[in-house]
């Protein structure tokens, strides 16, 4: 199975690009650059204020102020400190870059700003694996049980993070837009299922398909015959301070990883209905009786 990338790849080769021409000693170009990645976010890479030598990156998220409710914003500033700006006009978060000015690490403040929707994520995670450790310490203190987070990361599909004083619940809904995908996605989360038998560090995952877990059946969780709850129960050792950055870095991805793996399975089968379809072909037309050579004559 393939592993997407958590960084955006054409943000950091663009930074890089922008960065080495800098260091050359060749003169900074205007910079107008949008970029889409998963779940609607949408990258913009510019100058401020016409100035050449500052890089302006800015991300927007549709679900922004619902990650603010979670400690966004808190989370930003300790991983981007100064570099963190006043937003674009439009969009949620900016990070601003002085070409004149770079530091010493310059390569893993790129790598950091490639990172930017994966800090964003990361907030609502880290609240609720916090929220879990101060449970597991003092299980007897039942008066700090926070309320369940609800994040509509795409239009119509929800994430849902609980923490208990043994666990954390994380819910995925998505959508399958075509009955295919929701064959093909039952057989791939079975197989995750299985696959914890061979590993029993891994976390446990369950799938519903049309009615939400019992985890929300208190939740307005929406029901339809399209719609599937993925679940997965998160326990300390997933969410310590060891693990939890690894934890984030896979969960935070999984409907792409999902989705990304049903539409292989869908190509992977079409190529080989061709391939099955052409040999049949094949061996139609070598089975074909061919015709006798007859010799025209003419009437004498």
């Amino acid at each position: 199975m393939i592993l997407l990338e958590i960084n955006n790849r054409i943000l950091e080769e663009t930074l890089n690009t922008k960065i080495k021409n800098t260091l050359s000693g060749h003169k900074p170009e205007s910079t107008d650059t949008s970029i889409a990645d998963f779940d609607g976010a949408l990258f913009h890479i510019s100058n401020l204020s016409k100035d050449k030598a500052k890089l302006r990156v800015s991300i927007l998220l549709k679900f922004y102020k619902q990650l603010q409710e979670h400690g966004a914003d808190e989370l930003l500033k300790r991983e981007y400190g100064s570099y963190l700006t006043d937003p674009e006009s439009g969009y949620s978060v900016t990070v601003l870059i002085d070409l004149e000015n770079l530091p010493e690490d310059w390569e893993a403040l790129v790598k950091k700003i490639g990172l930017l929707k994966r800090h964003c994520f990361a907030s609502v995670f880290e609240k609720y694996f916090d929220f879990q450790e101060a449970y597991f310490d003092s299980p007897e203190d039942s008066t700090k049980l926070q309320k369940r987070a609800v994040i509509e990361y795409r239009d119509q599909e929800y994430m849902y993070v609980e923490a208990k004083s043994d666990r954390v619940t994380v819910v995925y809904s998505t959508i399958f837009k075509d009955e295919d995908d929701m064959v093909i996605g039952k057989m791939f989360l079975q197989e995750l299922k299985e696959g914890r038998r061979a590993s029993h560090t891994a976390p446990q995952v369950l799938f519903s398909h049309r009615e939400p877990p019992l985890e929300l059946q208190d939740s307005g969780a929406p029901i339809s015959d399209c719609i599937g709850y993925i679940t997965f129960v998160l326990f300390p050792r997933h969410t310590n301070r060891e693990a939890r950055n690894n934890t984030i870095d896979l969960i935070h991805m999984f409907r792409h990883y999902l989705h990304y793996h049903i539409k292989c399975s869908k190509v992977y089968i079409h190529s080989r209905m061709r391939t099955k379809t052409s040999d049949f072909l094949k061996v139609l037309n070598r089975a074909r009786s061919q015709p006798k050579n007859t010799e025209k004559k003419t009437i004498t």
